[in-house]
């Protein structure tokens, strides 16, 4: 009978995505996140108090110096956001204490981790903000952007 392959002892921190931002970058830079909730699939992220939280959050960590929110949009299942992000904001320990918190108090499950994708060019920037505004109609959750209720910009 054949036996289930066994994970490498070091699997866990293979898996880790790294977060480190490089010492080169002297100034700000706009960060796509991706946060995703787990299971995937699971609307646990698109409920009006839900939402609220989620922004209210992001907003806490922005009045703490995280970052700069520029744009934000609330899927069943992730969040994506851009913001200007400073040097001096550990990424990884924001995003962790911003689940950390969301779990708590509002029960959400996320995935471990999170994406980020630092946009290298402002042209980037129409692009991906184009991109969120479209994340609802491109999964059938709205026919226009404009009718979605989970998208914001500062």
């Amino acid at each position: 009978m054949p036996t289930a392959p066994t994970q490498p002892d070091d699997w866990h921190d293979r898996l880790c995505l790294p977060h480190g931002r490089p010492t080169w970058l002297t100034a700000d830079g706009i960060f796509l996140l991706t946060v995703c909730g787990t299971p995937r699939g699971l609307n646990q992220l698109c409920d009006p108090r839900i939402a609220n939280a989620i922004k209210n959050s992001l907003r806490f960590q922005q009045q703490a110096g995280a970052w700069l929110l520029l744009a934000c949009v609330v899927m069943p299942d992730h969040v994506h956001l851009l913001a200007r992000v400073p040097p001096s904001t550990d990424l990884q320990r924001r995003v962790t204490s911003l689940k950390r918190y969301l779990a708590r108090s509002e029960r959400i499950r996320w995935q471990r981790d999170f994406f980020e994708h630092r946009l290298r060019r402002d042209e980037h920037f129409e692009a991906k903000l184009e991109y969120l505004r479209q994340n609802p109609v491109r999964a059938g959750l709205a026919v226009d952007a404009d009718d979605w209720p989970y998208f914001w910009t500062w």
